[in-house]
């Protein structure tokens, strides 16, 4: 682990509990809730956010130079699904992580 920078390893803990977060969110709250927890579109935005964040800490952890690419991608998918989270409402920790982990995965696309 020694490849890691301090802001790296600050970026996979964003990715990893921004990951965790959002699988956790849908499948608990957002199935619970359903109506628009459970839209399609919704939905397929969240697992999407869930697995761009673990393959970015993956990436990271591997010490592949690719991780820019999943990382600024993981930054734009991560605003997405912040913004609809915010959008449908009763979901602040799952938006929290997400804006979290956009700011910290912009600064290691850069």
């Amino acid at each position: 682990m020694q490849h890691l920078t301090p802001e790296m390893k600050s970026c996979i803990e964003a990715c990893l509990s921004c990951y965790q977060t959002c699988l956790s969110t849908a499948m608990g709250h957002c199935l619970e809730a359903g109506g628009k927890h459970t839209e399609p579109k919704h939905f397929k935005l969240m697992m999407a956010c869930a697995e761009i964040c673990r393959t970015s800490a993956h990436f990271m952890l591997i010490g592949t130079p690719h991780h820019r690419h999943t990382c600024r991608e993981c930054a734009e998918i991560c605003t997405e699904c912040a913004e609809d989270c915010a959008r449908i409402g009763d979901m602040e920790e799952c938006v929290q992580a997400c804006r979290r982990c956009a700011e910290s995965c912009r600064k290691m696309a850069a």
